[in-house]
């Protein structure tokens, strides 16, 4: 999936590691040209873990039925939620629950893994 006519992300759903292989997020990382990278790498379970390569702002959005988990491994990474926002540094994590309007803005590229279910739209519920 890539709306590119609507949202100018690099969104790919496909699962690019199957289970019993190595999932190698630093190959993706440095082969990343996007402003915006959204890959799916696995499934585990119901869930999926995703990476992002990411700067600047998404879109304001929500999600009715899924939670999100956000875990950053590099740079700065910071979610503004309706009332506040929150300031992920590398190695830091936060669970944006389901129904709540979120966006995320990395003020510089930054790295992050994502947990979810495998039917969350990534670009929020309309």
């Amino acid at each position: 999936m890539s709306d590119n006519a609507t949202y100018p992300y690099a969104t790919y759903l496909d699962v690019k590691f199957p289970p019993l292989s190595i999932v190698d997020v630093p190959a993706l990382v440095k082969a990343c040209t996007d402003k915006w990278y959204n890959q799916t790498l696995c499934k585990v379970n119901h869930s999926i873990v995703r990476l992002g390569v990411m700067q600047g702002e998404y879109h304001w959005h929500k999600h009715d039925n899924d939670d999100e988990f956000f875990f950053v491994l590099d740079g700065h990474f910071i979610i503004d939620l309706q009332h506040k926002s929150v300031d992920l540094q590398p190695r830091e994590g936060f669970v944006v629950p389901k129904g709540v309007v979120h966006r995320t803005r990395p003020p510089d590229r930054a790295v992050i893994l994502m947990v979810e279910t495998a039917d969350i739209v990534p670009t929020g519920d309309a």
